[in-house]
């Protein structure tokens, strides 16, 4: 075995991780310039229903999108393996896709008093970045599933440096320029994903080539599944601004951005786990289709050992030094406390290990467990944020509790998930008497 195949055999982490990661990061550092600027340029009051549209947006957008992406991602890889072309597969997702944002965007019309009056303070600018947002990220999430399962993950993670540059230009153009309404920043918010597609297809040839048409199921075998588990999870991931703007009182009306400033600073670790989760489900998936079930448990663990322990010193460091960094990024005005920190960056900590009990659930073709996974959390954080009575704690304690309660009922489906189908399905070796 050579060194490069003996370091790839021993990364825990599956390939395309480096290159989506180098993109995240950037998106990442995009994400942290625009928010923080704007938190300078606007203060915690104007702040406030823009902290809430950025997480009502990526609550819904991914939430209703993702399936989408991890369909087409599958359903171009398996033509791929085949040597098919994939183009009526994307022409069947596009339409699925299309279909749900209709309805999304109605609704959104609907609801667009009730959403200007709870949450958004009125600002008519601010809804209208949430429809762009809808509008962006449903194509974004379309055309990512085609790169990914062409295994282009280099133009993947294109498509999120392209994002985190212009978050960084929107950011400080703004605040040079003394841009004062947190409209203008909501509606970049919905607009940089159409810019970010256009440069991920740079090199659009051979992405999507003539091939069979599109059979019953293909790109909807899991889909439902995958939508409600996907929007319980992006629920999960996105309350905490949502509940403290609901939950605020007349005197507490710029709390929902001090406590954003606080979040995202706690989730710096989380940014990056979507470089893992981009690729991982495919090497889940892979280990699983080929009835691979030691190598997948020894992956898997491997996997959690890492994520837990990026995922512990993120918690400390985010209780030691979070604090500082947030007043040094948004301004003493957003200043929260250690435990504050702390607690949040726990609850992403648990976040990411949920999610990839969750990958694993899906390779193993039990996405409906992986759903009442996080619909059980979704159920305990309600209770815990109800029971509380200060504002930031009942909230930061309920998402703990949520992510807390999602790893445990994962955990204990998927162990019973595996011993199911080792039990039905024996590894290929242990068919032939090779010992594994």
């Amino acid at each position: 075995m050579t060194t490069v195949a003996r370091v790839r055999a021993a990364n825990p982490l599956p390939e395309g991780t480096v290159s989506v990661g180098a993109g995240l990061l950037v998106s990442g550092v995009g994400a942290y310039v625009f928010l923080a600027t704007a938190a300078r340029a606007l203060g915690p009051a104007e702040f406030a229903p823009l902290s809430v549209l950025w997480a009502v947006a990526f609550l819904a957008a991914p939430g209703l999108f993702m399936p989408l992406e991890q369909e087409v991602g599958r359903a171009v890889a398996s033509r791929r393996a085949r040597g098919e072309g994939a183009l009526p597969a994307v022409r069947h997702a596009a339409a699925i896709g299309g279909g749900l944002l209709a309805l999304v965007l109605a609704a959104t019309v609907i609801a667009g008093p009730t959403l200007l009056d709870r949450l958004l303070s009125d600002q008519v600018l601010l809804l209208i970045g949430f429809g762009l947002a809808l509008v962006g990220y449903c194509l974004a999430h379309l055309v990512r599933g085609v790169l990914s399962g062409n295994g282009r993950f280099s133009d993947y993670g294109l498509y999120f440096g392209t994002e985190g540059v212009l978050r960084t230009a929107v950011g400080i153009g703004f605040f040079a320029a003394g841009v004062s309404s947190a409209g203008l920043y909501g509606l970049s918010i919905g607009l940089i994903p159409f810019f970010a597609v256009g440069v991920a297809l740079i090199r659009p040839r051979r992405l999507l080539g003539p091939g069979p048409p599109s059979r019953a199921g293909e790109v909807t075998t899991s889909l439902g599944a995958l939508l409600a588990a996907s929007l319980l999870t992006a629920l999960l991931l996105n309350a905490g601004p949502i509940a403290v703007e609901l939950l605020a009182g007349e005197e507490e009306a710029d709390e929902a951005g001090r406590f954003l400033a606080g979040l995202v600073i706690a989730r710096v670790p989380l940014f990056m786990f979507q470089a893992v989760q981009a690729s991982l489900l495919p090497k889940l998936a892979l280990l699983a289709g080929g009835h691979r079930w030691h190598e997948l448990r020894h992956a898997l663990r491997r996997l959690l050992a890492a994520v837990g322990a990026i995922a512990a010193v993120g918690a400390l460091a985010a209780w030691a030094i979070g604090p500082e960094l947030v007043r040094l990024m948004f301004g003493p005005e957003f200043a929260l406390g250690h435990r504050d920190l702390g607690l949040l960056a726990v609850a992403s900590g648990l976040f990411m290990v949920a999610v990839s009990l969750g990958q694993a659930l899906i390779a193993l073709g039990a996405p409906g467990r992986m759903a009442a996974g996080w619909a059980i959390g979704v159920v305990a954080f309600v209770i815990v944020t109800a029971a509380g009575t200060d504002l930031y704690l009942r909230v930061e304690l309920g998402l703990v509790a949520g992510t807390a309660t999602v790893v445990v009922v994962l955990w204990i489906l998927l162990v019973r998930r595996l011993a199911v189908v080792e039990a039905s399905v024996p590894e290929p070796g242990l068919l032939l008497g090779v010992a594994s």
